[in-house]
């Protein structure tokens, strides 16, 4: 049997702390300089990701589906 999630737990012990929330404005901040909307399924790419050295410069950023976002990330 699995256990459900404590959703109120997770946010207050990480997606609360300062550096997440400011980690979210830097991918809120990312989506709006390529032009996605809000409901867009596409997503803003880092071409050289921030924890690799690279930055929001729009020059770094790239829209993607989230498909090869996400499979970018696992590789």
């Amino acid at each position: 049997m699995t256990k459900a999630r404590d959703y109120k737990k997770e946010y207050r012990e990480y997606h609360s702390k300062a550096s997440q929330i400011d980690n979210r404005a830097v991918r809120n901040k990312a989506r709006a300089d390529v032009g996605l909307g809000v409901g867009d399924s596409r997503e803003a790419d880092h071409k050289k990701p921030l924890s690799k050295g690279g930055s929001s410069a729009r020059s770094n950023l790239r829209i993607v589906s989230r498909h090869t976002n996400r499979t970018k990330a696992a590789s």
